[in-house]
């Protein structure tokens, strides 16, 4: 956090009273660095994680630039467009907006996929201000000729690594095809992948390069825990450690829709409240899983790397990647979302056999080598010859510091005693609430 006021950043009045109204009243490290500029007209780049305040870094300036005179919206049009690659997401930014700009007199709306569209194409026939889309939904309807593009001025890729590894650069290099050359654009993304600089080169105009973490990084607060643990074992691995009155809120994550499913389902037997969110479930459901767990009706909240960025739940406890991800850069995103806006965290991973070469590549992203916790701390599993075979051998040799991860019997169900200053972002209720 900052000692700069959003009024000394140059925040208009109405803009103020919405921030004061919910106790914003200094911003994070990205909004003290982005707004300013993006207030001037310039274009940014965005290098940040989530839960750093990224979403009200634009949000702001879009919606102080778009109110004087409030031109008459254009049938069909949008003066500000805003995509993002999940659902989930885009529901969060435009609820941003609308808490941002209550005092404003904008209209603003979103669209996806996964319900139906007449609902979308009905408030977009008179235009709107504001747009927050999804690249796949949104190029349906531009080809149908239900959404132009022509009179948009400002224009945001939200978390750009996380489309292209959902496969929607092709998509967003047709939708820019139908944008205005002469617009303010902004791009933030975790990570720079080759593909996404290449695609802010082409799309940019003499950014302004804005960083507040480094390229990747795990947040500061989370400790971090591996069991090594035969597949088949790990559903009896994880109600052990749901038995623990400290994992409180948890998010479980799988690689696939179908692994999610069945641990969620396992959960519900075993009288733990869970329910699963993946991309297979209809919006309604996906909604309503998350606004359980937000509300504490559900302990557990099962989920596929689609809901790794794009959740923003206060009081997440721990994260437990019951299964690793193939990509190293997914656990990043999944680990954060505990941790959030300053608060401490635990993260928990079981790994395989089969996924030791996943847990090398993570060790290798983060620099940071997971601590171990030993089989004989999992009282209600018995040992096999495997866990013998595997306590008793040498770390792989691919490993960071020869695969040495820390070792010890600390419990991870336990809040971290230290608490670790995080630099990486802001823990203002603005940090939260984008």
């Amino acid at each position: 956090m900052t000692n700069t006021t959003f009024a000394e950043l140059g925040v208009a009045e109405p803009l103020l009273r919405a921030l004061i109204a919910d106790n914003y009243i200094q911003p994070t490290p990205i909004q003290e660095q982005a707004i300013p500029p993006l207030l001037a007209g310039r274009d940014l780049m965005g290098i940040a994680q989530t839960g750093t305040g990224k979403t009200a870094a634009f949000a702001l300036p879009i919606l102080q630039q778009l109110e004087p005179g409030s031109p008459d919206r254009q049938r069909r049009g949008t003066r500000a467009l805003i995509l993002a690659p999940t659902r989930e997401l885009a529901i969060q930014i435009c609820d941003s907006f609308t808490n941002y700009g209550r005092h404003l007199s904008l209209r603003r709306t979103v669209i996806f996929g996964g319900v139906g569209q007449n609902p979308q194409v009905r408030v977009m026939s008179g235009g709107v201000d504001i747009l927050v889309a999804t690249p796949g939904r949104l190029l349906d309807l531009m080809q149908q000729g239900h959404v132009r593009l022509d009179g948009v001025t400002h224009l945001v890729l939200d978390e750009a690594d996380r489309m292209l590894d959902m496969g929607f650069i092709r998509d967003i290099r047709k939708i820019m095809a139908k944008v205005p050359k002469e617009r303010q654009t902004m791009l933030f993304s975790a990570t720079m992948p080759t593909e996404i600089t290449r695609l802010a080169n082409d799309i940019l105009n003499q950014p302004l390069r804005v960083e507040v973490t480094p390229k990747v990084m795990t947040v500061d607060l989370i400790d971090q825990f591996v069991y090594f643990v035969d597949g088949p074992r790990k559903r009896d691995l994880l109600a052990h450690l749901l038995k623990k009155e400290e994992l409180a809120r948890v998010i479980v994550f799988t690689r696939t829709k179908h692994g999610a499913n069945k641990v969620s389902l396992q959960l519900e037997k075993s009288g733990v409240p869970s329910d699963a969110i993946h991309g297979n479930k209809s919006q309604n459901a996906r909604q309503r899983a998350l606004e359980d767990f937000r509300a504490g009706k559900i302990r557990v909240l099962v989920a596929t790397d689609i809901a790794a960025r794009g959740i923003d739940v206060d009081g997440v406890t721990h994260v437990i990647n019951y299964e690793l991800p193939n990509i190293a850069e997914s656990y990043v995103h999944r680990i954060g979302r505990t941790a959030r806006a300053g608060a401490a965290g635990v993260a928990i991973a079981f790994c395989d056999s089969e996924e030791r070469a996943y847990l090398r590549d993570i060790e290798r992203l983060t620099h940071q080598p997971l601590t171990v916790i030993k089989a004989e701390n999992v009282e209600t599993l018995p040992r096999t010859a495997n866990d013998e075979k595997r306590l008793s051998s040498k770390p792989s040799k691919g490993s960071r510091n020869n695969g040495n991860s820390r070792q010890n019997d600390r419990d991870p169900g336990r809040a971290p005693r230290r608490r670790r200053r995080n630099n990486n972002g802001g823990n203002s209720p603005a940090s939260r609430a984008a």
